[in-house]
């Protein structure tokens, strides 16, 4: 695989007690990244990295994860360990039929604890799926892209994973809420034999647009549907 998902990446007023909140509730380190925090990732679980940003929320988030439980002790465990870290419970409508569970982080970012016995994630591991608003062709090109198989594709609604299994990347299919303001979510890349201009000129090639340099030298993109990544340099 040219391209590994280095992370999803996070704008917040306060990274450190976001990264910490995290890491705690995953149980990973924290370590310093290029001007931000990483919870690196491994083979099967997807990085985050938390980075200083002053956007504010404008409608729906366009990625929010979901965590598994074990069991439905072991999911309100969770919740209770959410709530102890400074996180909280969210309404967004979810019917009290629906086992899973709507929870903001202390930024305000979304995320659900999915039920026991969801076999659409078994196996994935307790970061189960980082849940995008995206139509059927970014699902192709986020596949092509990085290399990893499709898993789902019915009715619109894309999922894909890596080869090794573990957190799968899904779509929801439309509709599709459109952007309102400035993006405080987005995946960020890195070469893993090849340099970056190579792995820039092949996604533009697959429908990405190029957008601008940033700072620390990575690459900001768009892909099909308008969000926007980076493609990390040496």
């Amino acid at each position: 695989m040219p391209l590994r998902l280095h992370s999803v990446t996070y704008d917040a007023h306060d990274p450190a007690r976001l990264a910490r909140f995290w890491a705690d509730l995953l149980g990973r380190e924290v370590v310093a990244d290029a001007g931000g925090l990483l919870l690196p990732g491994d083979d099967t679980q997807v990085g985050l990295r938390f980075v200083p940003g002053t956007a504010q929320q404008v409608g729906p988030d366009r990625i929010h994860l979901h965590l598994t439980s074990a069991s439905d002790a072991d999911q309100q465990r969770t919740v209770a360990t959410v709530l102890r870290l400074g996180g909280g419970h969210l309404d967004v409508g979810q019917r009290p039929e629906e086992g899973h569970l709507v929870l903001a982080d202390p930024e305000g970012y979304a995320f659900c604890v999915i039920e026991a016995g969801n076999r659409y994630l078994a196996g994935t591991g307790f970061l189960g799926e980082v849940a995008c608003d995206g139509t059927r062709e970014v699902g192709l090109f986020w596949s092509v892209a990085l290399g990893w198989p499709l898993v789902w594709d019915e009715n619109e609604e894309t999922a894909i994973q890596s080869p090794r299994g573990g957190t799968k990347v899904a779509w929801g299919g439309p509709p599709v809420a459109p952007k309102l303001g400035t993006e405080r979510q987005r995946f960020e890349l890195a070469p893993t034999g090849t340099d970056q201009s190579t792995e820039v000129d092949r996604l533009v090639s697959l429908g990405a647009t190029r957008l601008a340099v940033g700072a620390d030298g990575s690459v900001v993109l768009a892909d099909p549907d308008g969000n926007e990544f980076r493609v990390r340099g040496a």
